[in-house]
């Protein structure tokens, strides 16, 4: 208890941080994004079952509200980016509940940033570009990878994403000593996806290289747009070194009927497993009415990057206070 006071981490990491964020706002200023800030106090949650929120009270007498810590800072940018903004981008404070581990804080830094007229494959090209700027002269990562899911999935698995079997499924999850995912998964095709493709695939992805996953089957986008050209897929894409998930990426969805719609979707499915109560965010909808322009985004985790920029084990090593010294 005597040194709890003190910084998880060293003195040379918190000058690693300072360096990589100041790195990340020349990359932006040279390409004229603007930085931004939204507010991490809001009225409305993400819905996104896969994530748990934190709340509080804000006591006006005689008036009492339910606040909500934002998940992501995603549905206020893109009310700027429906008001006009341009191209945008924000390093702030995410918070999630319930998430804590070797990769995990529940507080912890996002990069987010949405380029107006970006397909995502110019999204990916960005995203290699700045992640390489970050990485020189700290070691010299392969060449960038890019693979379809459907690829990665039947090449380690030998399952069709796109076309769910219970069936297959369980043989599968049997026969590679993952018996538990029968009883967790049930019948839902999205949770079979996260649960084999975590465990199975993920680990071995991105060996000292940028690999970008792209084509996520639709059943796992609420705000990524179908794929024109196939409707079983989306346009998001998530980008991996070494196993570690950093960030994840859409040609965004701008139709606020169909969103609307998918965030009803999800508060059901939410409602079906007893989790806490979420509030759509109505904003994000007039804002899709008004007319968001066509953009892509990505969001990255700021403190996985510094693990991996450090070589350090855990995400304790990189944050000045984590929880269990905040």
């Amino acid at each position: 208890m005597p040194k709890s006071w003190r910084p998880a981490c060293s003195i040379e990491l918190m000058r690693l941080r300072a360096r990589m964020l100041y790195d990340i706002r020349h990359f932006f200023s040279k390409k004229d994004v603007l930085e931004v800030e939204t507010p991490v106090l809001g009225f409305s949650s993400g819905t996104d079952p896969q994530l748990d929120f934190f709340t509080t009270e804000y006591g006006l007498p005689p008036q009492q509200h339910r606040l909500f810590l934002q998940t992501s800072p995603e549905f206020a940018m893109k009310r700027l980016l429906a008001a006009g903004s341009g191209s945008i981008y924000q390093i702030c404070k995410a918070f999630r509940n319930g998430e804590s581990g070797r990769f995990h804080n529940p507080e912890f830094t996002m990069l987010e940033w949405y380029r107006i007229g970006f397909t995502l494959p110019q999204l990916m090209d960005e995203t290699a570009e700045l992640i390489g700027l970050l990485f020189k002269g700290h070691r010299t990562l392969d060449t960038a990878q890019r693979f379809s899911y459907q690829e990665l999935f039947q090449r380690f698995t030998e399952l069709d994403p796109l076309a769910f079997s219970y069936q297959d499924y369980c043989a599968y999850a049997l026969a590679n000593h993952t018996p538990e995912a029968v009883s967790i998964c049930g019948y839902d095709h999205a949770l079979w996806l996260d649960f084999i493709f975590s465990h199975k695939i993920q680990p071995q992805l991105g060996e000292n290289a940028l690999c970008m996953v792209y084509d996520y089957p639709a059943c796992q986008s609420s705000l990524a747009r179908i794929n024109a050209g196939n409707s079983l897929v989306s346009d998001r894409v998530e980008v991996f070194i070494n196993g570690i998930e950093l960030g994840n990426g859409y040609y965004e969805l701008t139709d606020a009927t169909e969103q609307g719609r998918r965030f009803d979707e999800e508060i059901g499915i939410r409602q079906q497993r007893k989790q806490p109560v979420a509030v759509k965010d109505k904003h994000l909808i007039a804002a899709l009415e008004a007319g968001l322009p066509e953009c892509s985004g990505m969001a990255i985790g700021l403190d996985r990057l510094l693990i991996l920029l450090s070589d350090s084990a855990s995400i304790q090593e990189v944050l000045n206070f984590p929880l269990h010294r905040a």
